[in-house]
């Protein structure tokens, strides 16, 4: 590419963790533009969420199924590609990465419309995994290097916007899609505009490592990953920031797969008036609902945690942790009513509550992750962290919840069955509180110097 070619390059692009340097002006066009990946990232990820039920119907699945689908299926070759895609950012080129990470997740989210069987469509959901495994590694590497450190919280939260503004596109284009084309197009729709941003992302964003001779450094000198590992397990801060993020996530994916469940099983009298009332259909009505819950309570929950810890931890990696559990902590209460409530309005304003408090911690956890991190390990770092989280959270969240709903749907119904799954979550989001509390005991020791 011609140094004259149209690009997005930010001006923190030589060396943004310098501490002698002055302040460069905030990365704005390159981070929107990360934003935009993330988020269709995410909303090729959380459709499947408002599609679950026809999806169930015509293929005939349970809930367990669908908790595989919803979890496992996703999470078996995201967590297996993770680390060597990481390995690639942490020394090569995260533009190419990212873009053939997009191709990849756009196109098998499209093939998941053609699905006729549940192996046919697990099949599609592991390619899904196996795309996206090359984007979040390479984009915090980048973020890292655009931003000093006193800001890397609000950068990294405001990448993490793609979460909310993700699902929220998923949920209410999902849910207008399914009631008026079907399911099947629906998956067309959302994997689509990948395709499209993929033609054009190598000649808008470039690599900074490219643009200022570090490229070929950073390949020949890059610590092996035995060595890599080794270092970032024996900081028991960031040991436990991996443990307690999964944890989260375990609570987090295994409500949010079900949220549309829940509402069409348990409440669907109140949908149903809520529904004719706004002249929509029930779905596309809940998929609007749970998308603006999703994205306004879990983007100003996002913002505002990251923001909010930068301020509060300036000094010390400890009080991003710090920050973390007390907001996790938070959560657990909204978390374990939103699922036993007998009303739709207040379920509908616990799960916005709980999830404005569950967000606020994404921020300082990363930040947290990039701060630990020696730089040559950063990518290595985050892919460790996704792997923890989508071992114990994505892979066996949904599939905890599938599994209790089903064991006591014969006794209690599937109604009933399903509220209890979703409240057990509550507890481990519990135990995530109390280890980001942990981790404040070793975070400024584990510190780089």
């Amino acid at each position: 590419m011609s140094q004259s070619s149209p690009s997005v390059l930010p001006p923190a692009a030589v060396d943004a963790s310098d501490p002698g340097r002055a302040a460069p002006p905030f990365p704005w066009a390159p981070m929107l533009l990360l934003v935009l990946i993330y988020t269709l990232n995410f909303f090729d990820r959380q459709i499947l969420t408002i599609l679950i039920e026809p999806i169930k119907a015509e293929l005939d699945l349970s809930d367990k199924q669908i908790g595989a689908l919803s979890g496992f299926a996703f999470a078996l070759l995201y967590t297996v590609a993770g680390l060597p895609l990481a390995r690639i950012a942490d020394k090569g080129n995260r533009v190419r990465m990212i873009t053939g990470a997009l191709v990849v997740w756009s196109g098998f989210t499209m093939a998941c419309g053609v699905a006729r069987s549940f192996g046919q469509m697990a099949l599609m959901r592991v390619g899904v995994g196996v795309g996206e495994a090359g984007c979040t590694p390479a984009a915090h590497s980048l973020i890292t290097d655009y931003v000093p450190r006193e800001r890397r919280a609000s950068a990294l939260a405001l990448y993490q916007m793609g979460v909310p503004l993700g699902s929220l596109t998923g949920l209410a284009v999902g849910g207008v899609l399914a009631s008026t084309l079907g399911w099947r197009s629906a998956f067309f729709f959302a994997g689509a505009p990948g395709l499209l941003l993929a033609l054009l992302l190598p000649f808008v964003l470039k690599e900074p490592r490219a643009a200022t001779g570090r490229l070929v450094a950073a390949s020949a000198d890059h610590p092996a990953l035995r060595a890599t590992l080794g270092v970032l397990l024996r900081k028991r801060s960031f040991v436990c920031l991996c443990i307690g993020s999964a944890f989260s996530a375990f609570c987090f994916y295994g409500i949010s797969a079900f949220i549309g469940s829940l509402y069409l099983r348990t409440h669907t009298a109140a949908l149903q008036a809520l529904a004719a009332e706004a002249g929509l259909a029930p779905t596309a009505l809940l998929g609007i609902v749970l998308g603006m819950l999703v994205g306004i309570c879990g983007g100003v929950g996002t913002v505002t945690g990251g923001l909010l810890s930068d301020k509060l931890s300036s000094r010390s990696v400890a009080g991003y942790f710090r920050f973390s559990a007390v907001v996790l902590a938070l959560s657990v209460p909204a978390f374990a009513a939103l699922a036993l409530s007998g009303d739709i309005m207040v379920s509908f304003a616990l799960f916005g509550a709980a999830l404005f408090c569950q967000t606020m911690s994404y921020g300082p956890a990363y930040a947290a992750i990039q701060t630990l991190a020696e730089p040559r390990m950063r990518g290595t770092a985050v892919a460790l962290q996704l792997l923890t989280i989508n071992v114990i959270g994505l892979a066996f969240g949904p599939f905890f919840v599938g599994s209790i709903s089903d064991a006591l749907s014969g006794s209690i119904g599937p109604a009933m069955s399903l509220r209890w799954g979703m409240a057990a979550c509550a507890g481990v989001m519990a135990l995530a509180a109390l280890l980001f509390g942990l981790a404040v005991r070793w975070a400024a020791a584990d510190e780089p110097v």
